[in-house]
């Protein structure tokens, strides 16, 4: 493994009876930066997420965080999924220190570093509300705050923005990569939206349908920080239709 590889998947498989949902997979996430996921429904991506995480167990392959085999091993990555999840009779602050309250006893320093989590990204005026009273993009943010919370290097976030209107997802974008510039986390996200992939990403890999593998691993090299007019640029068009001729079968692996 490269020193600045944070993460690194060797030969990774699952299949869950003769259904094989991932062959194969080898790749690596660089310390610090932002790489997407997209491919077709049921290709792995979630299953992938749920391996790296320790959720499920591969059939086969080994998974490395900073040189250690975590295979198997859960706590060792941050992973927010498309739904908030929120506990419905937790305050903004219930929930975000809830993850320290699951796994050990919740401590004033939790509860300190929630509140200054909340004040830095936006939500210091809703400490004491409940989920009910908050926005869907306000939801997503307390979601994303608490798995920031776990202080993980490595986050996961599995389509996080999927259920919002264009325009709440386009704001959280911009927040979300305000987050990662100042946090210096190492993300991985998996997303249907090809334009959201360029948008966020310093990598966008690409996946197959069924037994799912990677098919193109593409660098998009676009300026940061990402503006409006990033999305109407002509070298972002082209690392779009480079990903949807792969998505749609017009480009073999």
């Amino acid at each position: 493994m490269s020193h600045q590889d944070l993460l690194r998947l060797e030969a990774l498989r699952k299949s869950f009876g003769s259904t094989v949902a991932l062959s194969d997979t080898s790749l690596n996430v660089q310390r610090g930066s932002f790489v997407s996921i997209v491919g077709p429904s049921g290709c792995g991506k979630s299953t992938l997420f749920n391996m790296i995480s320790g959720l499920e167990r591969p059939d086969g392959g080994s998974i490395l965080i900073d040189d250690r085999d975590v295979t198997t091993r859960t706590g060792q990555v941050g992973y927010m999924m498309q739904k908030d999840l929120l506990v419905p009779w937790r305050t903004v602050l219930g929930n975000i220190t809830l993850g320290a309250r699951l796994t050990r006893r919740l401590t004033y320093d939790d509860r300190r570093r929630a509140v200054d989590i909340a004040q830095r990204y936006g939500l210091g005026d809703f400490l004491h509300h409940y989920p009910m009273a908050l926005s869907g993009g306000m939801r997503q943010r307390v979601a994303l705050m608490r798995t920031l919370a776990l202080d993980h290097e490595l986050l996961l976030l599995d389509e996080p923005f999927g259920a919002l209107d264009a325009q709440t997802r386009f704001e959280m974008q911009q927040w979300l990569l305000s987050v990662w510039r100042e946090s210096e986390r190492t993300v991985l996200f998996i997303t249907h939206d090809v334009d959201e992939a360029v948008f966020l990403s310093d990598r966008v890999l690409v996946m197959s349908s069924r037994p799912g593998r990677v098919v193109d691993d593409i660098t998009i090299d676009l300026e940061r920080p990402r503006t409006l007019g990033t999305l109407t640029s002509a070298v972002f068009n082209g690392y779009k239709s480079q990903i949807l001729e792969h998505l749609h079968g017009r480009v073999g692996p």
